[in-house]
Order: C-alpha cells, then sequence, then structure tokens
C-alpha cells in the first residue's frame, strides 16, 4: 500500500507522514508532493497509490489536481484535508468526484482519531467520509440561498464571470428566457431585489454585480471557484472562435 501527501507546509507533511504511520500500518511507502501539478505527476508514476490531500496550494490547486487524477484513473481514493469549509470548495469537489469513487473531507481542525479513522474508512474500506462540520456548512448555505439547483449555480458562476445573458444561454444551451428566470430565481434565493420601492428605471444597485458580493459573502463562490470557472470559459471561448 502507497500513500500520496499532498501538501505545501512541510510540518504539515510531517504531521500526515505520522498519522499514516499510526492510522495505516499496511502502508509500505509514503510519496510527497508539495503542488497540485507535482501531485499529477507523482500519481503517474504511483498510480495505486492513495491520496491526502491538501486544497489551497501554489502553482495548481487540490481541486484542480484532482481532476486530471480523477479522469486519468477513476478509481483513486483521495482524502481531502483542509482549512475550508466553504460551500465553494464542497460543491467544487461534488463535480468532479467520478460515480463510485471512494473519498473524504476532513477538516484540518478535526481531531487526530477523525483524520485517522477517515483514512481507514477511506483508504481500506472504500468509503465516503465528510466531516460533519463540512456538512453542516453545506446546510447551512444551502438553508440561506433556499438550495441552488445546479444550472442555478452554473448561471451564478457565469455572471461572476462577465457574461451576457445570450452568451449563458448559448453556453448552457438554454433558452435566453430559461436564462433570464434563473437569474430572478438566483436574486430571490439571495433576497436581492431594488431597494427603497425604487421601480427598475431608478436603479441604485446592478442587481448582477449584487448577485456576486452577495454569494462572495456567503462563501457560496471564492476565489478557486473563480478561478477554475474562467479557465473553462476561456476553453469554451477559444472553442467558440475556431467553429466561427
Amino acid at each position: 500500500m502507497k500513500v500520496l501527501v499532498v501538501e505545501d507546509d512541510p510540518l504539515h507533511r510531517a504531521f500526515l507522514r505520522e498519522q499514516i504511520a499510526s492510522a495505516l500500518p499496511e502502508c509500505g511507502q509514503v510519496i510527497e508532493a508539495t503542488n497540485g501539478l507535482d501531485a499529477e505527476q507523482q500519481a503517474r508514476s504511483h498510480p495505486t497509490a492513495d491520496i491526502v490531500m491538501d486544497l489551497q496550494m501554489g502553482t495548481r490547486n487540490g481541486i484542480e489536481a484532482a481532476r486530471t487524477i480523477w479522469r486519468e484513473r477513476p478509481r483513486t481514493r483521495i482524502l481531502f484535508w483542509s482549512n475550508y469549509s466553504d460551500e465553494a470548495y464542497v460543491r467544487g469537489i461534488s463535480r468532479i468526484v467520478p460515480i463510485g469513487a471512494a473519498y473524504g473531507y476532513v477538516l484540518k481542525s478535526a481531531s487526530e482519531q477523525r483524520l485517522r479513522l477517515a483514512m481507514r474508512s477511506i483508504f481500506l474500506e472504500d468509503q465516503c467520509v465528510i466531516d460533519n462540520e463540512v456538512r453542516g456548512m453545506q446546510q447551512r448555505s444551502y438553508a440561506q440561498a433556499s438550495g441552488f439547483s445546479d444550472v442555478e449555480y452554473e448561471i451564478l458562476v457565469d455572471i461572476a464571470l462577465g457574461m451576457t445573458d445570450r452568451a449563458i444561454a448559448e453556453r448552457r444551451k438554454l433558452s435566453l428566457r430559461s436564462v433570464q428566470n434563473r437569474l430572478h430565481q438566483i436574486y430571490e434565493k439571495l433576497d436581492i431585489y431594488y431597494p427603497d420601492g425604487l421601480a427598475k428605471e431608478e436603479p441604485v444597485l446592478n442587481l448582477r454585480a449584487r448577485a456576486v458580493t452577495v454569494a462572495l459573502l456567503r462563501k457560496l463562490l471564492n476565489y478557486g471557484a473563480l478561478e477554475r470557472a474562467d479557465d473553462e470559459l476561456q476553453a469554451w471561448l477559444a472553442a467558440r472562435r475556431k467553429q466561427a
């Protein structure tokens, strides 16, 4: 059994080595990577290795690395070990995890016992393990926003990227009216409206910009999520130019 540790902090890497030795006496080798790009290369060199992965790293973050690793080896078991319980991170992972893959999300604030139990559950028993605090954050976020559908969340990201209604409709293969209806649903779920009873002819707020701000404040969006989405947008625009 091999375990690949992906963590940019040397103290955290040393800590994870200790926890692996304690939780997984079956482990014969621990490999280390300091960023997501290094992790992808190490995963190719050690295709049977299980992975403990930090999320926020330089060069390439954990979600991008996991996306590449799962695309090449969808049965790879990955435990995400992170400081962040934001909805944006949870959604980011849930959108890329392959069907049937065993994975976990444990916060760095969790106890050592919790971390060791997660390692054994995921790597030896093929179970999925999500910290209660992460689930709680997700549920609170859903409650605050009345629960976004996947399409609504994609449109929220698209307006954060600066896309027009027509461009969103083209990209998401929706009608223009459908996009506009979903925008109104997003505004309602974020409790965004024109203040002081002012009519649309006298707007004080730009509702699209306000939706992005509120989503950021509620941690429905974050830098990592927008960075990934912008890369996807640039790829879509490049493909669109080729077809023109």
